[in-house]
């Protein structure tokens, strides 16, 4: 064991805290940390990469261009103009005809018209008249045309009659093609069921306003659900 003790004041030369130069020569500009590699930058807390860019604080892709919430360019370019609000409506009219007319047919065994227009001034108190379970069947049976009138033709080629009629198309947001069955029925069962179920006068105007004041792709509750969009079908 040696008796030499270090100078007053020198640290020794194997002392873990004492700083040791680079065994390279000095440190570039800017310095470097012990151990070697690339010094974070500013704005680098954990070092690394780059800084993400301004407003995106996790890093990745810019965010999407104002007015288009689904990113990237607009869906809508090189894609037929929105349908006309009134020839939707107009359309929406021929539709409930169509359907609504077998009903009446329909409903004859269940009574559900004599019931309606002699005794009751509320569709729901004659449906709610009827004896049994006879009130619930006709219910579904509304449901079922309702919807699966307007999903079977909206996946068959983006037109129900009624659209067809006034030249007007159901299409994806995204692409422009004809929904699948699984987007066609989401649809459907958001404009319907509500209306047929609890809301046959509040659900269509609500969905009407709504349709009204979205901008920029005039989506009601029902092409949002489904991320469809109605143009004109005029050649």
């Amino acid at each position: 064991m040696s008796n030499d003790q270090p100078t007053p004041g020198q640290p020794p030369e194997d002392d873990p805290f004492r700083k040791q130069p680079p065994p390279d020569g000095p440190p570039p500009a800017g310095g470097t940390p012990p151990g070697g590699g690339t010094p974070p930058r500013y704005g680098e807390p954990y070092g690394g990469a780059n800084p993400p860019p301004p407003g995106d604080p996790y890093g990745g892709s810019a965010p999407p261009p104002p007015g288009d919430p689904y990113g990237g360019n607009d869906p809508l370019r090189g894609m037929p103009p929105l349908a006309p609000m009134g020839k939707r409506i107009l359309a929406r009219i021929v539709d409930w005809i169509i359907v609504a007319i077998p009903l009446v047919l329909i409903s004859i065994p269940f009574n559900v018209y004599h019931r309606w227009t002699n005794s009751s001034d509320n569709w729901d108190d004659a449906v709610n008249g009827v004896n049994g379970g006879g009130q619930w069947v006709f219910r579904i049976i509304t449901i079922v045309a309702f919807v699966g009138y307007d999903a079977v033709m909206t996946q068959s080629g983006g037109q129900t009659l009624g659209k067809r009629l006034f030249k007007l198309r159901v299409a994806m947001l995204n692409d422009g093609r004809v929904p699948d069955s699984r987007s066609s029925l989401l649809r459907a069962l958001v404009l319907w069921v509500p209306a047929l179920v609890c809301c046959a006068c509040f659900w269509p105007l609500l969905i009407l306003i709504l349709i009204l004041l979205d901008r920029p792709y005039r989506q009601g509750l029902h092409d949002k659900a489904a991320k469809t969009v109605v143009v004109s079908a005029a050649q």
